[in-house]
């Protein structure tokens, strides 16, 4: 009995072992492909200094760009907990999307803390019909949500968030400034850069934001 029991417990070890491995080759295997998108997009704007791994599902890499755009420059890709099945498991439960995010310092220190976040569809269920067997749903587009410590909000956003948050097929999530370092932050779906055109057009966006940070703070 205790000889099965052994048994069992070996071959259980024995699967997780592997099943880690597996997929956190994969998860290797997705992060150097989205280094090549990330290496493409800035083309002979910028490079790649390093990159390492910090779990089976977090990776970040330190950039350099030519001009002054941005100092301090570094993406962090996120991705499906793969290799621990439990964590997997919730994470496709809860629709977790894999991400990439830019860090980095402007040219000068921003003297407020803003939060952008890309408004989201919502719906408004009205219940069953009592003439159709289904439901009706009412939709509704929100504005976007910002979030900041300046007392007075001008209702003309800033040249650098116009610049954003206009790049709509970029699906970018979050955009963020804040004093402290990293000042400036954008957060975008990972299967968004898939596409060279879509990842060129995201640092051409991330362009736009730094000339008009800076525009601003001149």
């Amino acid at each position: 009995m205790e000889r099965l029991l052994l048994i069992d417990v070996a071959g259980s070890v024995a699967i997780l072992a592997l099943w880690y491995i597996v997929f956190s080759a994969y998860n290797h295997k997705k992060g150097a492909a989205a280094l090549r998108w990330v290496h493409s997009a800035c083309a002979d704007k910028g490079r790649i200094l390093e990159s390492r791994w910090m779990g089976s599902s977090r990776m970040q890499a330190r950039l350099h760009f030519h001009s002054h755009w941005f100092e301090n420059a570094s993406v962090t890709l996120k991705f499906r907990p793969r290799a621990l099945p439990l964590q997997w498991l919730l994470s496709c439960w809860h629709h977790q999307q894999e991400t990439m995010t830019f860090e980095a310092d402007l040219g000068g220190s921003p003297s407020f803390h803003l939060e952008v976040v890309r408004h989201r569809w919502s719906a408004h269920n009205r219940g069953i019909s009592k003439r159709k067997r289904h439901r009706e749903w009412e939709i509704y587009e929100p504005g976007p949500i910002v979030l900041t410590t300046r007392t007075h909000w001008k209702q003309d956003p800033a040249a650098e968030l116009n610049a954003l948050m206009s790049a709509r097929r970029q699906d970018i999530l979050q955009v963020r400034f804040r004093p402290d370092s990293p000042q400036f932050s954008a957060t975008v779906n990972l299967d968004a850069l898939s596409d060279p055109n879509a990842a060129t057009g995201f640092v051409g966006a991330l362009r736009e934001i730094a000339a008009g940070a800076s525009t601003h703070q001149q």
